[in-house]
């Protein structure tokens, strides 16, 4: 697909919108232009705005007299504390991200990077290829280079180890020990904005980086606002001027110009809102809050469907926006700010979404992409990881209907008190049960043990794709909280594009691939865009007492010479604890067909089943009437997990292949493949037995 291909499509998919974002690409031209124009807010501005004629003045008026109830003030340090003491190992969990921070130590997407304790932070450097990102001007940096991925620097320049440092701050009870956080906070605070000037180096060139940044300096300022360390003019002045930098940095960068905004327009208004919120003297601060409180209203609209889905077309793109939107709602809530009555409910919808998918570990699956991004900086969790978000939003709305799992450390940190105790007050929900979310394109079966979730929809960002793969019909499989067959993740972005692409294509999803052809065309050059072509749906979603069935399709393949339909039906019988799949291929001609089942390890075998197992397959609905006379199992050897049963003529096989669990990650893996040759119609089958 060429541009003009790529730009009819669009056009298609989003009507209006590349209109649209022609006419936001002339207002941010206008914008950028009176900010080159603005008088920069310097000290006796900075002075008048806050009503006082000394800098030595300004601490009492910024850190002392404040209104409000956002989680991060110092008068919610007691109901913080009396949260975290009810929750075993928070506040060494605390304790342990601070002093991490304080010896400059950071966790970059599972490689370790640390500087030492009082030297200064190589902000700028990828710790991958080692390439350090030069200090010039953001329209001269060229940011995309073959080898290298700013994401890695920008994890570092996001600035949550001040969080973190403002957390250990306030769980310390020695004197000396908050001391030295507070003055990790300065030292770590000023080396930053010594090393990066406004508009240079590779931590201005993304406005959701600066807007995220200005959050969470915003909020650690805040909790340090009883530490002299934080009080002194020299650190409070130039601290003041530079979220005053951000925020006007951010607020002429929306990122708002595509035909379809997402999470980085989200993240922007975010910022916004934080930092206005707490300084609202600052003398922009009451523009930008309402442009962000009208932002995150129509983007919540916008990018969460009704039934609680995020837009983007990626499970953990979702987790993504549940903190993003929550943080935004947390902070206006505390300060008496209201997002309206829609915000609330699709925000608790969304946390309702992720309890739906979730295992009982509380992993979610692995659909679209996943850069491990996160909002909220209180504790480390891993990528897949969705389980608190649960018993968050029970405590956060008291909904007993997510009222499950333990009361998270995020929830102690946000909520306090009075979130424990309204967690406590609610009765334990019902288990989840299966539940098909049509818009996101996500469906899911429970049941005997078992977690299956289908991608079958349209792709994310209405149809862009940019964070979508080429899944429609896979799946993901977990088995007693634990993933057996996987998505096998995103591996990196810009880094490597050819690996980008392979972890979006067809063969990297447990679905069949037909001739060697795409479900639907991946252009090298765009790695942020698929747009629609398979148009996947569900024709039957059922679920049972004993027995549940999903049936979906989707037409990638009959743009083929020989055109081909696929359709899918996913059959659990909890009476036989085992998972029937069928695939029904209609069309003509000859086609080499190829499935997978992705593993997210080397642990599986080919075996021959017990007659136990075989008389189980046998008994669920639509299976074969015969079996090959090897399966795969899974599962380490001496606690195998289940057993997969193809029908006579689909002979598995065991290939080397790769899983990446996390952004960055990438770990040598297994996959079952079938191959077989056939002319629609045709039926393949298999089942999976549960141990």
């Amino acid at each position: 697909m060429g541009t003009l291909g790529y730009y009819s499509t669009i056009a298609r998919l989003a009507p209006g919108g590349l209109a649209r974002g022609m006419a936001r690409r002339v207002q941010g031209v206008a914008r950028q232009a009176r900010y080159r124009k603005r008088e920069r807010l310097d000290e006796p501005r900075l002075l008048e705005a806050y009503g006082v004629s000394r800098a030595e003045e300004l601490a009492e008026r910024v850190l002392s007299a404040r209104a409000g109830g956002a989680w991060c003030e110092v008068d919610q340090r007691a109901s913080v504390m009396e949260a975290l003491a009810a929750l075993p190992g928070a506040e060494e969990r605390a304790l342990a991200r601070a002093r991490d921070a304080v010896r400059g130590e950071f966790d970059v997407f599972g490689r370790t990077v640390c500087f030492g304790e009082g030297r200064p932070v190589d902000w700028s450097r990828d710790p991958v290829s080692g390439y350090r990102y030069p200090v010039i001007p953001v329209e001269q940096l060229r940011l995309e280079q073959p080898g290298v991925d700013p994401k890695y620097p920008w994890v570092l320049g996001r600035l949550d180890c001040l969080v973190a440092l403002g957390q250990g701050y306030w769980v310390e009870r020695d004197a000396a020990g908050r001391r030295t956080f507070a003055r990790a906070f300065v030292t770590r605070t000023l080396d930053f904005l010594q090393a990066n000037p406004v508009g240079q180096g590779v931590h201005w060139t993304c406005a959701m980086e600066v807007a995220l940044r200005a959050a969470n300096l915003a909020q650690a300022l805040v909790m340090f606002s009883d530490a002299p360390e934080a009080r002194r003019s020299e650190f409070l002045v130039p601290v003041l001027e530079s979220l005053a930098e951000h925020t006007a940095w951010v607020e002429a960068h929306l990122e708002d110009k595509g035909a379809v905004p997402n999470n980085h327009l989200v993240s922007n208004y975010v910022g916004l809102l934080v930092a206005g919120l707490l300084f609202p003297e600052l003398p922009d601060a009451p523009r930008q809050v309402a442009r962000a409180v009208a932002g995150l209203r129509a983007q919540m609209e916008a990018q969460v469907h009704p039934e609680g889905t995020s837009f983007e077309g990626s499970v953990p793109y979702h987790r993504l926006a549940v903190e993003l939107f929550t943080l935004a709602w947390v902070v206006a809530r505390g300060t008496g700010t209201d997002l309206g009555e829609l915000y609330e409910t699709r925000l608790r919808r969304m946390y309702a979404a992720a309890r739906a998918w979730c295992s009982e570990e509380g992993l979610a699956p692995q659909i679209g992409d996943n850069d491990s991004g996160r909002v909220f900086p209180f504790r480390e969790r891993e990528s897949r990881d969705q389980g608190y978000l649960a018993p968050l939003g029970a405590a956060l709305f008291g909904d007993p209907n997510l009222r499950e799992g333990t009361f998270p450390d995020e929830a102690a940190w946000l909520l306090g008190q009075p979130g424990l105790e309204r967690f406590q007050s609610l009765r334990l929900a019902r288990p989840a049960e299966s539940e098909s979310f049509p818009e996101g394109g996500l469906h899911v079966l429970r049941g005997a043990g078992a977690v299956v979730t289908v991608s079958a929809g349209a792709q994310g960002q209405r149809g862009v794709g940019g964070h979508s793969h080429n899944d429609k019909l896979s799946f993901e499989l977990h088995l007693r909280g634990r993933p057996v067959i996987v998505d096998p993740g995103t591996g990196t972005y810009t880094r490597e594009p050819a690996v980008r692409n392979a972890f979006r294509a067809t063969a990297a999803h447990n679905t069949l691939e037909v001739d060697g052809v795409e479900q639907a065309p991946l252009e090298p050059g765009r790695l942020f865009a698929l747009p629609e072509a398979a148009r996947a749906r569900v024709q039957v979603f059922q679920p049972g007492a004993e027995l549940e069935r999903l049936t979906a399709r989707h037409d990638g393949y009959r743009a083929l010479p020989s055109p081909v339909g696929v359709e899918r039906t996913f059959l659990l019988d909890k009476r036989e604890r085992a998972l029937g799949v069928t695939d029904a291929l209609v069309g003509v001609g000859l086609h080499e067909i190829v499935g997978r089942l992705h593993l997210p390890d080397r642990e599986a075998r080919l075996r021959a089943p017990q007659p136990e197992q075989l008389a189980r397959a046998l008994r669920v609905p639509q299976a074969p009437r015969n079996f090959e006379s090897l399966g795969v199992e899974l599962g380490p050897a001496e606690a195998p997990v289940a057993l997969v049963l193809f029908a006579t003529g689909l002979e598995p096989r065991l290939e080397p292949s790769r899983y990446s669990p996390g952004y960055g990650l990438v770990v040598p893996s297994q996959v079952v493949v079938f191959r077989v040759r056939v002319s629609p119609p045709a039926w393949l089958r298999w089942v999976v037995v549960f141990n």
